[in-house]
């Protein structure tokens, strides 16, 4: 079965789809985008248009189908220690944690295939010697979750590990697994991953020391911006800290958190929790 083209209207419907599933806003430049990445799902459901798989989706019928096309819609490609000039801030905040001995806590907000998520846990590993800390994967994407709980990774997506890092806490296939490879299974066990829609409201995840949630705010309108980093920001410790990505900025977004350096906040001691909506 070749399905055919996306017609404009059928397009403007999984737009719709998107954003009231994920806050997600796809521009006209995205029709490939979905073509492409849904064109398998309508030969597996054997619909012959995109407006019949939408159709279905909508039908109630098939929830899995829906987090399917989910997870299609939404996965994006990262790599470990992504924006350095983080980690090395995160390795400051948890050595000043480790010399109160106080426990710490950090939350990948959008973790995607978790490489964020375990540079996270590298660097804790590393500083934090017997001062207990934690480290939280979200993301909306089980298949991608699912993946990060494998931590079986490209060699590619490690060129920016570490050098100690990568010997420490990675495994490098062989034979078929050459270039590939595991995370170790000490780390792997310090790492929690769990399925977080940020445009609905949060679950009980406690507070966190730092939360990253970079390079996901491009994907939102204003609005959408404005309801995820309040709710995430609440989830945030007085005097804890939030990051974002380096192409994204909280200028009219959020003024409740005090900026430090270009995409890292600040949450101030005396702010008053905001409730989550």
């Amino acid at each position: 079965m070749n399905p055919r083209s996306i017609t404009d209207q059928e397009f403007a419907q999984f737009q719709r789809f998107i954003f009231d599933a994920a806050g997600i806003t796809l521009s006209s430049a995205k029709k490939a985008l979905v073509t492409g990445r849904l064109a398998k799902r309508l030969e597996h459901c054997k619909v012959d248009s995109y407006g019949a798989y939408l159709r279905l989706l909508v039908s109630g019928t098939v929830p899995d189908e829906v987090q399917i096309a989910v997870d299609q819609l939404t996965t994006n490609e990262t790599y470990f220690f992504r924006e350095m000039k983080h980690f090395d801030f995160l390795r400051e905040q948890a050595l000043a944690a480790r010399a109160r001995a106080q426990p710490f806590r950090v939350w990948s907000a959008a973790s995607s295939s978790g490489e964020e998520a375990y540079s996270i846990a590298m660097v804790l590993a590393d500083c934090m010697e017997t001062t207990s800390w934690e480290v939280l994967g979200s993301d909306i994407s089980t298949k991608v979750l699912e993946g990060a709980a494998r931590a079986m990774y490209s060699t590619e997506r490690a060129r920016h590990v570490p050098p100690a890092y990568l010997r420490r806490f990675c495994l490098r296939g062989s034979g078929e697994y050459a270039d590939k490879l595991l995370i170790d299974r000490s780390l792997r066990a310090r790492v929690r991953f769990q399925q977080v829609n940020l445009n609905t409201a949060l679950p009980e995840l406690g507070q966190f020391d730092i939360v990253f949630l970079r390079n996901v705010l491009i994907y939102f309108n204003d609005d959408t911006k404005r309801q995820v980093v309040s709710r995430v920001i609440s989830g945030i410790k007085p005097g804890g800290h939030f990051f974002i990505g380096h192409s994204e900025s909280l200028n009219g977004i959020n003024s409740t958190v005090e900026p430090l350096s270009p995409s890292i906040y600040r949450k101030p001691q005396s702010h008053a929790q905001s409730p989550r909506k």
